[in-house]
């Protein structure tokens, strides 16, 4: 491995504080990341790390050298994404984050084709229900579902709303009666998408006329596929949105409740980084992703 290359292993370690993570994170093995930042501090005569049992950490040597050669592997970096660009064409890495339905539903398809269209581009996908910093932890764009943006640190683009149903088994309904208004849910057990313990608070309107709703049944979670399946097996009620529970509301396994009713908007959006300029790879797999979830119906 080259020095350029070298220098790149070790800033990844030292950025990670973890030899099997900058291993994860480059697409290496452990013992090749071990070796080359091994080498690197043979060549320069010099420790760079120190490592125990539990972390990696810089040596002051180290401490000195990162940040001497940081500065000059990102202008390489950049140098090389510039010249690429210039020239049309997309390569490098791409970060993601994204809710774990969505991508288990939507991402596979974008992704393989994506990848026929752009083979030198490398993405990486970290599915999860949290909310991701993404400025913090390094992302270039995160997909998420929600109401209106607030973030006001970074850039987001809107890409279409996402209609979210209330669901139940017909067992459950024929156990308790259908609702005809928001006030009839009582009689039924309410599942919270929720990230935490709290309940959450389904706010419906039709028309004028609203109604607040307390979820505060005996489930709670933040994955909507779990709630879809608890609803399923006739745990009670839940506000999901609709490509969650489609396949199950066509098989008959749910049905729609209080149609007429509506839930706040929430949307489809894409997240990234305050960049000055978004990254070619980043614009092209943003437009590639929306052209597909609107050509496919995907939501």
């Amino acid at each position: 491995m080259g020095e350029l290359e070298s220098i790149r292993v070790f800033l990844a370690v030292a950025e990670l504080e973890s030899f099997a993570g900058a291993a994860r994170q480059l697409g290496l093995t452990p013992a090749s990341v071990t070796r080359t930042v091994a080498a690197l501090e043979a060549r320069l005569g010099l420790q760079l790390l120190v490592r125990t049992t539990r972390r990696v950490s810089l040596t002051s040597a180290g401490a000195i050298y990162a940040a001497r050669v940081r500065p000059l592997a990102q202008g390489l970096a950049h140098a090389a994404e510039e010249t690429r660009e210039a020239q049309g064409m997309t390569a490098g890495h791409i970060r993601i984050s994204a809710p774990l339905s969505l991508g288990l539903k939507v991402l596979p398809d974008v992704l393989s084709q994506f990848a026929v269209l752009h083979p030198q581009t490398h993405v990486a996908v970290n599915l999860s229900d949290r909310f991701v910093d993404i400025v913090e932890e390094d992302y270039d764009l995160a997909v998420r579902i929600s109401g209106p943006p607030t973030d006001k640190s970074t850039i987001w683009r809107k890409i279409c709303r996402v209609p979210r149903v209330l669901v139940a088994t017909p067992g459950c309904i024929a156990a308790r009666g259908r609702p005809r208004t928001p006030d009839d849910l009582g009689a039924y057990s309410r599942l919270s998408y929720q990230a935490d313990s709290r309940d959450e608070t389904w706010e419906l309107s039709k028309g004028t006329t609203r109604r607040n709703v307390k979820a505060d049944g005996t489930f709670s979670a933040n994955n909507g596929d779990l709630l879809a399946r608890l609803a399923s097996n006739g745990e009670g009620i839940a506000l999901l949105p609709r490509f969650i529970v489609a396949e199950a509301l066509d098989a008959g396994r749910l049905i729609e409740l209080l149609p007429d009713w509506s839930a706040p908007e929430i949307w489809l959006t894409l997240y990234y980084p305050p960049y000055e300029r978004l990254p070619l790879r980043v614009a092209t797999f943003s437009d590639f992703f929306e052209a597909h979830v609107k050509e496919t119906c995907a939501l």
